[in-house]
């Protein structure tokens, strides 16, 4: 992977682009709970942030830290969530890059090319260009990913208040042997996705 996490977005500078938006989701693995999408747009040659990196690499203290600076130093910043019953309706990839387009539509200052995490486009009119490892390769989608990252947790935390017995404040809702064990015990609650397997681990 290119060490370099502004490489893409120079190039998109030096075709005549200058809001360039990262985009990446969090929550298409889970049993249970929305899919979260984010989009970030950093001033034109901005400088390397010191720490942003894709989020899963990240501690959960250091993604915290990492929020308020992400969202000051962006010119604009946006998220949106799709929830599990329109995820059962559409599909976790449809729903994802739903999300995606959502948090594009959402920020303040249009952007007028996207970066956007995985092999697939969302459904919006801008030039976009799809990187596998994207949140590891372009500073403006790792932003968008801890950005993503910490709202799904923290939405998380709060459906762990409303239902204690499945621990989602632990395991966010992915297939843990926990998190199945307690399926099979109490059922699926309302924010499960009942199109996900909940075939327990032998």
């Amino acid at each position: 992977m290119d060490g370099d996490l502004l490489h893409f977005e120079r190039r998109l500078w030096r075709l005549g682009y200058r809001w360039i938006a990262g985009c990446d989701e969090a929550g298409r693995g889970p049993l249970a709970g929305p899919v979260v999408a984010a989009a970030v747009v950093f001033p034109f040659e901005t400088p390397i942030i010191p720490g942003i990196m894709d989020s899963k690499k990240l501690s959960m203290s250091r993604r915290r830290e990492l929020v308020p600076i992400i969202r000051e130093r962006a010119l604009s910043w946006a998220v949106a969530r799709v929830d599990e019953g329109e995820i059962d309706q559409l599909n976790i990839l449809r729903a994802s890059l739903k999300a995606m387009a959502l948090a594009l539509s959402r920020l303040e200052l249009g952007p007028d090319a996207v970066l956007v995490d995985g092999n697939f486009a969302p459904p919006v009119a801008l030039p976009c260009t799809p990187l596998v490892h994207g949140d590891a390769r372009s500073l403006s989608i790792a932003a968008a990913s801890i950005l993503a990252k910490e709202t799904r947790d923290e939405l998380m935390r709060g459906y762990d208040c409303l239902f204690p017995q499945y621990g989602f404040a632990k395991h966010k809702g992915y297939p843990t042997r926990e998190h199945l064990y307690a399926i099979k015990k109490n059922g699926v609650s309302v924010i499960h996705r009942r199109t996900f397997s909940f075939r327990l681990p032998g």
